[in-house]
């Protein structure tokens, strides 16, 4: 039978990582952010994002280390609850994950559409048709054998260094560089309603750094998995925490945020006014590459999860189908690429970056924090490849942030992640699945 190969390095694992995490997202949400926050003091929310990563890239660091296997989070939930409740866990995050997947590459997708309009004033309808045609495109680059895959991701990794670090540099060296950003006093830093606001501007920030786990999903694909994965967690956290607070202070050192919080093309607005058009048209490209490869490592990552849990017999056995020559979950990419080009054509962006954080908190970041503690409790921590620090703050932490974001996504998500996870649990009660071990001691009598 064909298998998954451990093909993966640690630079090229931390590449996939990084662009994952920096997809359209970071300049799509920058303006929103400074206008939910509605002053200067909106640099906390990104922050607060880069410390709610850092806490909940312990657990998956120490849960990634000791469980390095395709499928990220099914595997943790599955080892964590034990025989029954890890079983129906990680069916639901499964089946979470083939709507949120989808829709978390149709964002990105629609962000790049709306991101083109820079270039050329498209109809919605031509947005609409690009926004299908990047899916499209994904899925075809992802066709092909996991070290192929690995090389490539490297090479995107370069063009989103460079586009970050071009911006970083430019509003250092601008003539027009001012401390507007800088807040004049803190005491609106106290009030109810500042943290009402950065609770609400947190999950935009949040929604920037997903992907820091994206190492996970792709463990039985990484060389030395056990050392590799915490290292690519915490590399990527802190590299793009230090790339996003350069790049907001860059931006609104050049535009005065009063402006950049109405500004539907930060990036190339910024680079317009220092170097003018013609380098803003590159820049905008740029921007368009970055936003393609976060999608690349998206859809890479997350088709290896239905893949994981159909080989467990958790889900339908067709997704346990490997292409015979090029070791990949074909099927599993095949339909998490066409359900994300059907949400492409669909929704609108600023609803799918709510739904998204509501639908996975409670059965993925929640559920999977309290199972290192069940964890930890049943197996003891001696034989632990990657310990977390400071045990068990980070877990209690990460719970407390994960449950306060995803009350601030809104009662209408609230209520949409609540019913999915119901709908799940029904789908988990009435569909029997059995493992191809049993299929095959069944054949063979």
């Amino acid at each position: 039978m064909p298998h998954l190969k451990r093909e993966l390095s640690l630079i090229q694992a931390t590449a996939i990582n990084m662009i994952d995490m920096v997809g359209i997202g970071p300049f799509i949400v920058l303006p929103l952010v400074i206008k939910m926050i509605g002053g200067p003091h909106f640099i906390f929310a990104w922050i607060v994002g880069a410390l709610i990563s850092l806490v909940d890239g312990m657990v998956w660091a120490e849960l990634g280390a000791a469980y390095p296997k395709a499928g990220g989070s099914y595997n943790f939930l599955k080892e964590g609850y034990g025989k029954k409740g890890g079983r129906l866990l990680s069916f639901l995050y499964v089946w979470q994950t083939m709507i949120q997947a989808p829709l978390v590459a149709a964002s990105g997708a629609i962000g790049f559409a709306q991101y083109c309009t820079y270039l050329y004033p498209f109809s919605p309808v031509e947005q609409k048709i690009i926004s299908g045609a990047v899916v499209l495109l994904l899925i075809f680059l992802l066709y092909r054998k996991i070290e192929t895959i690995g090389k490539i991701g490297v090479v995107m990794w370069a063009a989103v260094l460079i586009t970050i670090s071009w911006m970083i540099a430019g509003g250092l060296t601008a003539h027009s560089i001012s401390n507007n950003w800088i807040p004049d006093n803190h005491s609106e830093l106290f009030s109810s309603l500042f943290f009402v606001a950065l609770g609400q501007a947190s999950v935009k920030t949040i929604y920037s750094y997903l992907g820091y786990y994206n190492v996970c999903h792709l463990g039985g694909e990484i060389r030395n998995p056990e050392k590799n994965i915490p290292r690519s967690i915490f590399i990527s956290v802190i590299g793009i925490a230090f790339l996003y607070l350069a790049m907001n202070i860059s931006v609104v050192s050049v535009i005065p945020w009063q402006q950049a919080q109405d500004s539907n093309f930060i990036v190339s607005t910024f680079i317009e006014k220092i170097y003018g058009h013609q380098a803003a048209v590159f820049a905008t490209g740029l921007v368009l590459i970055v936003a393609f490869s976060s999608l690349f490592a998206v859809l890479l990552g997350y088709s290896r999860i239905p893949y994981a849990a159909a080989v467990d017999g958790q889900f339908f056995p067709v997704f346990a189908k490997l292409h015979p020559t090029k070791n990949f979950p074909h099927i599993s990419l095949l339909f998490l690429g066409g359900l994300a080009f059907i949400f492409s054509l669909l929704f609108k962006l600023s609803d799918v970056i709510s739904a998204i954080l509501a639908m996975r908190i409670l059965v993925q970041f929640i559920g999977q924090a309290i199972g290192v503690v069940l964890l930890r409790r049943r197996n003891g921590s001696g034989n632990l490849p990657y310990k977390m620090w400071l045990y068990p703050v980070p877990v209690i932490l990460a719970i407390c942030i994960w449950t306060f974001i995803f009350f601030s996504t809104g009662l209408k998500f609230v209520i949409s992640g609540l019913v999915i996870i119901s709908v799940g649990i029904l789908a988990y009660a009435f569909t029997p699945f059995k493992t191809f071990e049993e299929k095959m001691v069944k054949r063979q009598e």
